[in-house]
């Protein structure tokens, strides 16, 4: 379908102001929002609204689905990330540590591409990589001297670049 004849085919009313989005089926007959009332939306696009909501304790400011498309993680701004299992709609994972503070409403965290590790800035310029298996801090990097607002796997997972807010973009790895 070439650009000139898209069109909108839906208009779902969000409920409260959306901060991030994602499909999460090749169909994309399935949508999830992150909200700021809160609430993760499910949504699907057959339906006429939302279903099985899920109430955090902040404001969400991003969502990131894993390569599987069988999870989802949740920056929230009670300074935790958020791992939630889709197939049962539910959180299994929380993540925080002293130190973490989530600086703005909207902080990206991020899988690694293996979906083994997660990745999200601090309002400190620090970038805090937690393992997923054992819910442990994997390593803290700190070089940037504002809050780190997005990361961003490579996607072989070689390098991890970081943006803060003083505009510097920082790439990590072993060989940079």
């Amino acid at each position: 379908m070439s650009k000139a004849t898209r069109f909108g085919i839906e208009t779902k009313f969000a409920g409260s102001s959306c901060n991030d989005l994602v499909t999460s089926d090749g169909a994309g007959s399935t949508i999830i929002s992150g909200h700021f009332d809160q609430r993760i939306r499910f949504w699907d696009t057959r339906a006429e609204s939302s279903s099985n909501d899920i109430l955090l304790e902040g404001k969400v400011t991003s969502l990131d689905l894993s390569r599987d498309a069988n999870y989802l993680l949740s920056c929230v701004r009670d300074d935790t990330v958020k791992l939630i299992d889709l197939r049962m709609k539910k959180i299994v994972g929380s993540f925080s540590a002293d130190g973490f503070k989530v600086g703005f409403d909207w902080t990206r965290a991020a899988f690694s591409p293996d979906g083994q590790y997660i990745a999200v800035g601090s309002a400190d310029g620090s970038v805090f990589i937690w393992s997923i298996a054992t819910n442990t801090i994997e390593t803290i990097l700190k070089g940037h001297t504002a809050a780190v607002t997005a990361v961003s796997w490579h996607p072989h997972g070689t390098y991890l670049a970081s943006v803060d807010r003083a505009k510097t973009v920082t790439i990590w790895g072993d060989h940079v």
